[in-house]
C-alpha cells in the first residue's frame, strides 16, 4: 500500500476547545483514519504542514445516536488525534 498523508489526515477539528488548545498550548486537533497509528500520524502532519511534531495523542470517538422520525441510527465512529508541535512552529488552518 502506498503512503498517502492526505488519507491519514482527513480534516482539522474546529471547535471551541480545539481553538483554545492551538492558541494556548500549540496543540492541533485532527480527524484521522481509524487504522492510522501515532507514528503514521506524526509523519503525515510533518509532511503536509512542514512542521516538527513532538507528541501525538489519539482517541476513538464513538458515533452519536441520531433519529429521523421513527428510524434510529448512529453516526459513524471516528478517530481523533491531538498533535503537539515544537515551540515556535505553527499551522495556519485559515
Amino acid at each position: 500500500m502506498k503512503y498517502d498523508p492526505y488519507r491519514i489526515i482527513q480534516r482539522p477539528v474546529i471547535s471551541e476547545k480545539a481553538t483554545l488548545l492551538s492558541e494556548r498550548q500549540n496543540k492541533y486537533v485532527f480527524e484521522v483514519a481509524s487504522g492510522a497509528n501515532k507514528i503514521q500520524i506524526k509523519k503525515a502532519v510533518e509532511d503536509v504542514f512542514k512542521v516538527n511534531v513532538t507528541d501525538v495523542r489519539t482517541m476513538r470517538m464513538p458515533g452519536k445516536k441520531r433519529r429521523i422520525r421513527l428510524h434510529v441510527g448512529y453516526t459513524p465512529d471516528w478517530k481523533k488525534a491531538i498533535v503537539t508541535l515544537k515551540q515556535g512552529d505553527k499551522i495556519e488552518l485559515f
